[in-house]
């Protein structure tokens, strides 16, 4: 079973669900698996629209079943560091971000879902774990890591973290 690394940590607002990975590349390699529709689809799915700040896209999960779509909102892009999106799902409100920095010739990415759920975390968290790692095994050239692997397994360490 991988390592779960996720944290909730509290914010003014609530709490922010935040992960972070290494990725073996430089920054604007791992920048066009974060943002260009013909890498993301090869960790989390494909999108079609127009890619810019305030429009909306669609994105479809390809890892999850049935293959659901839904319209993302792009809130901030500044290539090659940071995005933020905004899902407009009504079930799904979720704001997310990825910041990118390049030490040593390798990037260093966090991810922060925002004004994350606890309630829903147990669930919620071990996907992005595996979301993450299968964005780190494809730009590796790594086999994809197994779901199975991450739920049920993860659920306890999510679980633990929310507030009393």
């Amino acid at each position: 079973m991988p390592i779960p690394t996720g944290r909730l940590v509290p914010t003014d607002q609530g709490y922010d669900l935040t992960l972070q990975r290494t990725l073996p590349v430089a920054i604007e390699h791992a920048w066009d698996y974060i943002t260009e529709s013909q890498f993301t689809e090869r960790w989390i799915g494909p999108w079609e629209g127009v890619g810019d700040v305030g429009e909306t896209i669609k994105l479809y999960l390809a890892f999850e079943e049935g293959k659901p779509g839904f319209k993302v909102e792009i809130l901030e892009c500044q290539a090659p560091e940071h995005v933020r999106v905004k899902t407009l799902d009504d079930t799904l409100p979720w704001d997310l971000a990825i910041e990118l920095t390049q030490p040593e010739g390798q990037t260093e990415l966090q991810f922060t879902m925002r004004d994350a759920d606890p309630s829903t975390i147990g669930e919620i968290g071990p996907g992005w774990e595996y979301y993450l790692d299968q964005l780190v095994a494809i730009v590796a050239g790594d086999p994809a890591p197994d779901f199975d692997d991450y739920f049920p397994a993860q659920r306890s360490y999510y679980e633990d973290q929310r507030p009393s």
